[in-house]
């Protein structure tokens, strides 16, 4: 029981706390609410939804046949000859753990490569990490222009990632509307009209929104306007082997800048969509040097960068991607699952096409399978892809884009079905 005096105390330290008026905290009230993520507002749309037919399709990660994420075998199989070792959970230097940055620069630039010892590289959270870290060391040190120009349309992150960076962005023509193919012609024009020694990002392959990859001799052109303006080459390649399920073919573009050497080439790299390493944040950043002095020093600076960004990347992910790199056995395994990977894709992208098709579709659906890699820029107007969700439980961004990564064999002709009421009118 408490004591009268006391209960009298705690009633009186109660009102006074109570009647005291409290500051107003304003120091962040002029901050206003940022937009939301329009990936993220498709999937909570998505889970709200209760009908049994809805279709995700604007994530941009791979799926089974079954509709399920999909840690790859040799993922596996690394994690469980990892965890035998009992290793440490030590800090890793500041540009990574080298057996992996040094199999991944072999995967990019080829094994073969005469570029490879003069390769500056570091470890990166993932490609976004890649690009930050990059657009930071040309911020720094790219006097010659500060200004980013990337293909129309683009990834939604990279302009953020450069701007963050204190680099300017701008265009260039790369997509054309009206044939959903390359637009060729406009592309070349516009890289020939840059200010001479311009920084122009070019995705390696499976390009991010479209699907719409230049082709071997269309990359021959491509190259020689960016060698010939003294341009510096920033590839942006986030999906080797997962777009053909060939890593030499989806390399090819950057190999043969890196061979001629008559540009600056540097390098994002990632390992979420082929390796399955979403979550483990596992990539590169890489600059071609000119010599071995030059490396070195290129590293210095890197070094520099990074120490304040995230002092150093984390472990586990880049020792799986490692395992799987350096153990002959496992980088089969793995190559051939990259391999089912697109050749499910690819298989998706037939399916759909074949069915709209057979369904007396009025339009061209070509470009369903000209196009490559986890997405098809369909094509589709914001109204119908806004009448694909309202009615037909498909959720997508309103660009038109399709992650095929979504569609399986069990609801292809749902989605083409869906497809075709909507662009039949």
């Amino acid at each position: 029981m408490l004591s009268s005096a006391l209960r009298t105390s705690l009633r009186r330290a109660a009102t006074t706390q109570t009647s005291t008026p409290v500051r107003a905290l304003t120091t962040w009230a002029q901050i206003e609410m940022g937009p939301p993520d329009a990936i993220l507002g498709i999937t909570e749309a998505f889970k709200r939804d209760g009908d049994a037919r809805k279709m995700n399709l604007g994530v941009g990660a791979y799926r089974t046949d079954e509709g399920k994420p999909y840690v790859l075998g040799a993922v596996r199989k690394a994690e469980e000859a990892l965890l035998a070792k009992r290793l440490d959970k030590e800090y890793l230097p500041i540009t990574g753990l080298a057996k992996f940055t040094g199999a991944a620069a072999e995967l990019a630039y080829g094994a073969d490569s005469a570029a490879l010892g003069r390769v500056a590289i570091t470890q990166t959270i993932s490609g976004t990490g890649a690009l930050r870290v990059g657009g930071a060391f040309l911020q720094r040190f790219y006097k010659a222009q500060q200004t980013v120009y990337l293909p129309t349309p683009s990834w939604g992150n990279h302009a953020a990632v450069f701007r963050d960076c204190g680099l300017k962005v701008a265009s260039y023509r790369y997509y054309d509307a009206a044939t959903r193919g390359l637009n060729l012609g406009a592309m070349l024009d516009d890289l020939r009209a840059l200010p001479r020694g311009s920084i122009v990002l070019l995705h390696a392959c499976a390009h991010n929104p479209t699907g719409v990859d230049p082709t071997p001799a269309q990359w021959q052109q491509i190259q020689s306007v960016v060698e010939e303006r003294e341009h510096l080459a920033f590839f942006d390649m986030a999906y080797q082997g997962f777009a053909s399920g060939d890593a030499d073919r989806d390399a090819a573009a950057l190999r043969a800048f890196v061979a001629a050497g008559k540009t600056p080439v540097v390098l994002s790299q990632s390992f979420a969509k082929n390796m399955g390493l979403y979550g483990e944040r596992v990539g590169t950043f890489s600059i071609v040097g000119v010599d071995a002095a030059e490396r070195d020093r290129l590293l210095s600076q890197i070094k520099i960068l990074v120490r304040p960004l995230y002092s150093n990347p984390p472990i586990n992910g880049a020792r799986i991607a490692a395992e799987v790199l350096n153990n002959a056995p496992l980088r089969t395994e793995w190559l051939g699952e990259v391999k089912q990977m697109a050749d499910r894709i690819i298989g998706m992208r037939t399916a759909l096409r074949s069915r709209l098709e057979e369904l007396g579709s009025a339009h061209s659906w070509n470009h369903i399978t000209d196009q490559i890699g986890m997405f098809c820029y369909t094509g589709l107007k914001p109204e119908q892809v806004d009448r694909l969700a309202k009615d037909f439980h498909i959720y997508l961004t309103r660009d038109g884009r399709v992650s095929v990564a979504g569609i399986t064999t069990a609801n292809v002709n749902y989605l083409a079905e869906s497809i075709h009421s909507v662009t039949k009118n």
